[in-house]
């Protein structure tokens, strides 16, 4: 079972509503093969919601909206939510959305809201990561893909 960002496969839950299908990976929730799933909605945050980043602030890590709102608490909620769907499900590997402060694996904002990139993970990536779960993103997904085949 693959695990899934819900908003990479036509689920309307980024933070402004909107969302991506990509056709392979929606296909494999289709063929029963992947669960989508929303850390951020998971979370307790809203849909729409403002957009957040990960701020490291005299080496400690929160989550800040662009209005300066602390939502560490419910990303960090959010994380722990998907890893106990992961464990449910016996996931081995998850397709995550690149660059979100959930999500991100490798790439992350850097904090500003100024469109920066930087390495990084996001918290449901890292946690993830740290249970033994593979974490692709949609620009790298197919290598999965091709090892599953």
């Amino acid at each position: 079972m693959i695990l899934v960002s819900a908003c990479l496969v036509g689920l309307d839950c980024r933070y402004n509503c909107e969302s991506v299908i990509i056709e392979d990976i929606a296909k494999l929730i289709k063929e029963g093969k992947a669960i989508p799933v929303c850390p951020e909605q998971l979370g307790g945050l809203t849909t729409p919601r403002n957009p957040s980043e990960i701020v490291v602030e005299d080496g400690t890590i929160t989550v800040k909206d662009c209005k300066g709102n602390d939502v560490t608490k419910e990303f960090v909620k959010g994380a722990k939510e998907t890893l106990k769907i992961a464990k449910l499900a016996n996931v081995k590997n998850a397709i995550l959305k690149q660059r979100s402060p959930s999500c991100g694996n490798g790439l992350i904002y850097d904090g500003t809201f100024s469109g920066n990139i930087i390495e990084g993970n996001g918290l449901t990536a890292k946690l993830l990561s740290e249970n033994h779960i593979s974490v692709y993103d949609e620009e790298n997904y197919t290598d999965l893909l091709r090892y599953k085949e």
